[in-house]
Formats: C-alpha cells, structure tokens, sequence
C-alpha cells in the first residue's frame, strides 16, 4: 500500500509538470517564432518480488513479478515544426521556411531564434527592438568599383545606413540595339532640301553623366551611305546644342578619334559586320564592337595645358553577325534604343529590401541599388539539444552541436521571406487535447492515493 501511495504522488507531481508545460504552450500561442514543448513520461525502477525462472523437464519457465514504483518524466522536447506565415509588410520582418536560425548578438554573447521582428536604430543597426540585440550578417565591401559580400569571413552586426549618400559616377559604358530601316533613303546629293536630308535620317538620344552628376545627351545619328545598300554613317555628338562645343571624337580603340563619325556595315542577313572609323581603323570580324567617345566637359577643371578635362565613353554597337542586343539592319520601321547606361547623379539611400538569400539591397534616390550585406543563419546537428534563454531565444548546449553558421538555401538552411513573421507553431486543440488528458491523469492518480489512505486506516481499524 505505501508502493501505491508513493506511485501517486508520482504520477501527480510529473502530470503537473506535462500542465506547466501545457499551460506555457498555451499561453505563446501568439508569441512570434515560439516553439512548443512536449513531455514524454516512463516508468521508475521496479521492485521484484521474484526472478524469473528458466523451463525445466518438468515444469515450464516462470516469468518475474515485479511492482513498478510510479512514472518519471522521461523528456521535455522542444518541437521545431515549420510555424505558420503571417505577411506583415514590414520590410525588416524576416521569416524563415525551413530549417535554421537567426543569429544574434548581446556583446560577446551569442543567441539563436526563430523570431524575426526585427528593425534599426538611429545607427542604422538591424536589431530586435524588444531587447536590443543585434542580428549578425556581412557587411558588403567595395572592391574595384563593386559592392562584395564575403561570406567566408567573420560575421558582424548589419547596418542599413538611411540617407547615406551614394556619389555621383560618369558614364563609362553605353550599349546599343536599336533597328536601322533597310528602306531608308541614301544620303542625298548636294543641293537637297533640309526635308529632304531629314527623310534619310535616323538618331538616337540618351542620357549620359559626368563625374559631378551633370546630365549630357548622347546623340547618334544615322545615315544611308549613297551607293550602298548595306552601310550607314554614324555621327556622333555629345550636347550638340549646347553654345560651347564639345569637340565630340570618336575612334575603334582610341579615345581621340579624328571625327566624330564612323561607317557601320552590315551583310545581307541585316546583321552586323563590320564598323570603319573616320581614320581608317576596321573592327574585327567577330566579337563586340566598342567604339570609343570622347568630348569635352564644361565647367570642368582644366588639366595642366590649360585644356578642358575630356571624358570618354565606350559605346557598344553589339556583335558582329548576332541579332540580340546590337544595332541591325532589316526592311521594318527604325528603332531608337540605347537600352543601357552605367552613369548617374548624386543619390541618397531611400530604401531597401531583403531577398530570399537575405542579401540586402539598398535603393538609391538616382536609380541605382546596392548590396549593403547579407543576413547570416545557424543550423545545429541536434536543435533539439538547445536550450531556452528567454525572449524566444535559444543558446547552444553540451548536445546541441556548434552552430553552423552560412547563408539561407545552403546545407539544410532555409530560405528567407521579407515583410513576414513566423507565428508560433503551438496547435491549440492538440493542446486542449492534452490538457484534458493530463487532467484526467492527476486525477486518476489523486484516486490511487485516496484508496490506499483508505486501505490504510482498514488496516489500522483492525486493532480496535
């Protein structure tokens, strides 16, 4: 009976421990990025009132006889399962698909969590605001004109410097793929009329900068060359309305070409095949042509001579003998197109956005984007084996494994979803589930108590 007594409490006092783990289950139901616990029981040792027997000739074996002596709590586990995404539209939010963690830093101190409700500080550090700890990633470093994340190296807190300035650039590079009109007129005679000059003229225009961030028209005008059914005059001029001229020049693999004009040739399939320059120079027969500009730029500092600084431009006509992202000939209507350019003004951070590889990407006031760095994640061998810091953070244990620290989408980590949170993954009927279960249990258990105690005072009535 005092077995029974003991078995019990046992069994009371490990079915409040599965309540108190229930009840907090419960009451993270809407706490972001939470995981749920779950208790395991098994029983204690047993008492054995006799041993087992082995089978003789004449009699069979016998088994043991045994009285368990009540139920421990076997684990506590804290379930990883993916919690439902809840889009927010917050651009700091971060939520993760799949396995893996945030990384964050307190100091010299290291946590690990689910919940991304992050934000940024008057620093520009991305952070949880709730305790202020700082999510670590790589910073982008700029290397030969390029915005480089290592992530080989030592991660380190984000920041995301709003308003940060981004320095005007000039054009080095412009690419053209327009179409010219196989049936345009040729060049005409001398005596023509200016409408007549205009019918067989085809230009392009686009935007070009300067070092300061001053904007320039690129003009490239065409015309049919007269006796010929495959070759165009090109001219070109940078400002050509502008009062000073800017002594525009133009060369296949020099930066002072003697003119500004060249001669573009084509074969009967309207592709590119070669490209001449006022001096005589002839592109190669396969490859991209890159014709070299160069012109003067006002209100600049003169160089020692006291001439004016010239910039150069390479433009890109395509390659010889493709019809993609080149200039061609065919017998449909002339196109305008100077589909790119590298160059632009002065610019301010406006905002920015996180992808799926959690590589942050700032938008500029001038139309550019940048890398600012990339936001760095854990796995673990066993994360299970974690154990619970508060405020949904974990930290690594004896059983957890070290953490293995990399970019989103690579050995078993997840991706990334911006402007999302991931919510707790508690089910609560499961829950209620298990809450009536456990109830019933400690009851039960109270019942097994209750008995015994009246067995007892039986036993103690015998003496009366």
């Amino acid at each position: 009976m005092m077995r029974s007594l003991y078995s019990g409490v046992s069994g009371m006092q490990n079915h409040q421990t599965k309540m108190d783990v229930i009840g907090n289950n419960v009451s993270n139901v809407n706490t972001t990025g939470f995981k749920y616990g779950r208790v395991n029981f098994q029983d204690m040792i047993s008492q054995q009132l006799s041993g087992a027997s082995a089978p003789t000739e004449e009699i069979g074996g016998t088994n043991p006889k045994e009285v368990g002596l009540g139920m421990q709590v076997a684990s506590i586990d804290t379930i990883f399962t993916q919690g439902n995404l809840q889009s927010t539209g917050v651009s700091t939010d971060l939520a993760i698909q799949g396995n893996g963690f945030f990384v964050m830093k307190n100091g010299e101190e290291t946590f690990y969590t689910r919940s991304g409700s992050f934000g940024v500080d008057e620093n520009g550090t991305l952070l949880n605001p709730a305790n202020g700890l700082k999510v670590q990633g790589w910073t982008a470093q700029q290397q030969d004109g390029e915005m480089i994340i290592n992530t080989a190296g030592i991660p380190g807190d984000l920041t995301i410097p709003v308003g940060q300035k981004d320095p005007p650039a000039a054009t080095q590079n412009v690419n053209f793929a327009c179409n010219l009109n196989k049936s345009t007129p040729e060049i005409p005679e001398e005596g023509a009329t200016d409408a007549d000059i205009l019918k067989g003229t085809w230009a392009t225009e686009t935007k070009v900068y300067d070092s300061f961030g001053n904007t320039h028209t690129l003009n490239v005008s065409f015309q049919r060359v007269t006796g010929s059914d495959n070759q165009w005059q090109a001219t070109v001029n940078v400002d050509p309305d502008a009062e000073t001229s800017t002594q525009t020049r133009v060369g296949l693999g020099t930066t002072d070409g003697t003119e500004n004009t060249f001669i573009l040739s084509f074969d009967n399939y309207g592709t590119l095949s070669s490209v001449t320059d006022s001096a005589g120079n002839v592109s190669n027969a396969d490859g991209e042509v890159i014709m070299q500009s160069s012109f003067n730029v006002a209100d600049s500092n003169n160089d020692e001579d006291g001439n004016p600084t010239r910039q150069t431009i390479d433009i890109n006509l395509g390659t010889i003998g493709s019809m993609t992202n080149t200039i061609t000939q065919s017998a449909s209507k002339s196109t305008t197109k100077a589909f790119y350019q590298d160059g632009y003004t002065l610019g301010y951070l406006d905002s920015f956005k996180i992808d799926s590889s959690g590589i942050i990407t700032g938008v500029y006031s001038n139309g550019t984007k940048r890398s600012l760095g990339q936001v760095a994640m854990a796995s673990f061998t066993n994360q299970g084996g974690l154990e619970k810091a508060g405020d949904t953070m974990f930290q690594e244990s004896n059983n957890s494994g070290m953490a293995k620290i990399g970019t989103s989408g690579t050995e078993g980590r997840g991706s990334l979803l911006a402007g999302a949170l991931e919510m707790s993954n508690v089910d609560l009927t499961s829950q209620f589930t298990d809450m009536i279960t456990t109830q019933k249990g400690f009851q039960a258990n109270s019942k097994t108590i209750q008995t015994a105690d009246t067995m007892l005072e039986t036993v103690m009535s015998l003496k009366r």
